[in-house]
């Protein structure tokens, strides 16, 4: 009988097995096209889909950024769900320790949450993006009406966007009606099944990625 360790090597290699442990989850919305959408990040199916500003995708994993002035943005359907009381799926920023964006690129992560209300609740989430400002096994987790941050292309995805404070976004459920319609499922899940957590801690391991994930983005490890 294999362990599970074994049967984990066995779905992702040796590499895999580095990609877990301890870390912290903070939460943006940037509407951005994210890093793991252009060509030639890792050795993927095809790069994470991207939306031109009425949401249609685009077939173009080299259009310039909406950030940058171009026409690629996240699409809104990158927004977090329940799947049940204690389960949730998503999408999130990554920087694991000690790795790189070539082996963390649509990858997927099974986080177990460790401090507030939302201990015990497990979300996995596809890597989808990265950034210079995030720590050593930070997951930033995208959610609707989460905080720009230091990007901000949602103004210019839908002509205004009022989505609460830079870093933090919307204080309460009842701000979310003030985002587009798009989004707005998204943001209220916060306060929903996330429970207003504000930025747990987390146990994290790498695991398969659920195909509703993959469907989403069009993009799997290979």
């Amino acid at each position: 009988m294999f362990s599970y360790s074994a049967l984990i090597l066995l779905a992702f290699g040796a590499s895999a097995i580095a990609q877990s442990g301890s870390g912290t989850s903070t939460r943006y919305w940037d509407c951005c096209k994210t890093s793991c959408a252009w060509s030639g990040k890792a050795s993927v199916t095809a790069p994470v889909g991207t939306c031109d500003a009425s949401d249609r995708p685009l077939s173009d994993p080299d259009a310039k950024s909406g950030c940058d002035g171009g026409s690629a943005y996240a699409c809104t359907n990158n927004s977090p769900f329940a799947v049940d009381d204690n389960t949730a799926y998503g999408f999130a920023a990554v920087n694991i320790a000690g790795s790189n964006e070539a082996s963390w690129c649509c990858q997927c992560y099974e986080l177990t949450f460790t401090s507030t209300s939302i201990a015990g609740k497990k979300m996995i989430v596809q890597a989808t993006n990265t950034g210079g400002d995030l720590g050593g096994n930070q997951f930033d987790l995208m959610i609707p009406g989460g905080g720009v941050g230091i990007f901000n292309g949602c103004a210019s995805e839908f002509g205004s966007w009022d989505g609460g404070a830079q870093y933090g976004g919307v204080s309460s459920r009842e701000e979310c009606s003030k985002l587009p319609s798009s989004v707005q499922a998204g943001c209220q899940f916060r306060f929903d099944w996330f429970e207003g957590a504000d930025n747990p801690t987390l146990d994290f391991q790498a695991v398969a990625c659920p195909s509703q994930l993959t469907s989403i983005t069009g993009c799997s490890r290979t």
